[in-house]
């Protein structure tokens, strides 16, 4: 008797169980979270335009706050100002912050002064422009962005309702040529279908700080960032991970209210860009680290069960057929998320940038067991 058959069989019904089972993981999060944000519609919210405060952070950012920052002072909105930490800068910011303040009243300037005996990141001078923001409600985006609309801030602020106290936008990539453009936007697009989707699911866990709201006083009772002050990076999704509730958590998709950031032009700036944001996940809470795992580790599964099926040639039709399965759903919840957030051009793409990224993923965890710093500008 040939037991070399037997064992061929065993593989193959091992790997089979094993990618029957990541397939209905990864079907679980695309029906029941990630088509949230794929069939989501907006819901009719009555107008409210609380006084607002939009804060920046800015280090040498002369050549961009040139270029955005009148896109800024241009929102349609009753009342706001600007606040923009110069945040030890030594080109012109300085020079050029005086100028807007001659032409726009509602201009504040917080200057943060380079010490020789203390260094510090982004934190402290997100702090300094929150403590010096005269207004309850906040929107907080960066210096190399810009907002898609007028409306931008009147859109954040009206779904400050109820027991409202964070909202979440989207902050895209510019669009250009290239590969690697499209990864690095794929990427940014598939951070969003989860934290976006999750929020709607009242399992908020994140949001990024190029277009992220909340409350001054969310902040100071959660003591702003002091549990993970000693963390470089972390001011935006850190602190909606332990402030966000069930029920105090909004999102605002509309493409006229996206911020539009600049982007990465080489692999290695966008690497080393990774490496600093990927070092937050340790500090999640638990319900957020297992779903975020348990959607990676499913999708690793996923594909290595599956050519192993096939190299061992176990019911290669019916593992073709639910792979299919997969991709078809995939396609249907990415072709209408990608239009909820003005990303179809990818569409076509994303299968092949999805396993391109399961080999960079790997290469960023393992870079920051041996490269520990990540500093701030």
């Amino acid at each position: 008797m040939d037991w070399s058959i037997f064992s061929t069989f065993s593989f193959g019904l091992v790997a089979f169980a094993v990618f029957a089972c990541a397939l209905l993981v990864q079907l679980w999060y695309y029906l029941g979270f990630f088509s949230r944000l794929a069939f989501y519609k907006k819901k009719t919210i009555p107008e409210n335009t609380p006084p607002a405060s939009i804060v920046i952070c800015a280090r040498n950012e002369y050549d961009n706050l040139v270029e955005f920052l009148p896109r800024i002072f241009e929102q349609d909105y009753p009342h706001f100002e600007v606040v923009v930490v110069n945040d030890c800068s030594w080109d012109n910011t300085s020079d050029l912050l005086k100028e807007f303040g001659l032409k726009h009243s509602n201009l504040k300037i917080v200057t943060i002064k380079e010490d020789d005996t203390y260094s510090h990141g982004k934190k402290v001078a997100l702090m300094m422009g929150i403590k010096g923001a005269t207004h309850e409600h906040m929107l907080l985006t960066d210096a190399d962005c810009r907002p898609n609309s007028k409306e931008w801030l009147r859109n954040m602020m009206q779904h400050f309702t109820g027991e409202t106290e964070i909202v979440l936008g989207y902050g895209a990539y510019e669009k250009q040529g290239g590969f690697l453009n499209k990864i690095i936007r794929y990427d940014t697009f598939m951070i969003a279908l989860q934290y976006l989707s999750f929020a709607l699911a009242g399992k908020t866990y994140m949001g990024i700080g190029r277009n992220l709201a909340y409350k001054k006083s969310l902040f100071f009772k959660m003591k702003g960032f002091a549990s993970h002050y000693h963390i470089e990076s972390g001011d935006d999704d850190l602190f909606v991970n332990e402030a966000a509730t069930k029920q105090n958590s909004k999102i605002e998709v509309s493409v006229a209210n996206h911020t539009v950031s600049r982007v990465k032009k080489s692999f290695n700036s966008w690497f080393r860009q990774k490496r600093r944001h990927v070092t937050t996940f340790k500090f999640y809470n638990t319900g957020s680290k297992f779903r975020l795992m348990a959607i990676s580790i499913s999708q690793y599964l996923f594909f290595i069960s599956f050519a192993v099926a096939l190299i061992f040639q176990f019911q290669p039709i019916l593992v073709l057929s639910l792979f299919a399965l997969r991709l078809l759903i995939q396609i249907i919840i990415f072709n209408k998320s990608m239009k909820q957030l003005a990303e179809k051009d990818l569409l076509l793409l994303s299968p092949l940038i999805e396993i391109l990224l399961l080999f960079v993923y790997p290469m960023i965890t393992i870079s920051n067991i041996f490269v520990k710093k990540n500093k701030w500008k």
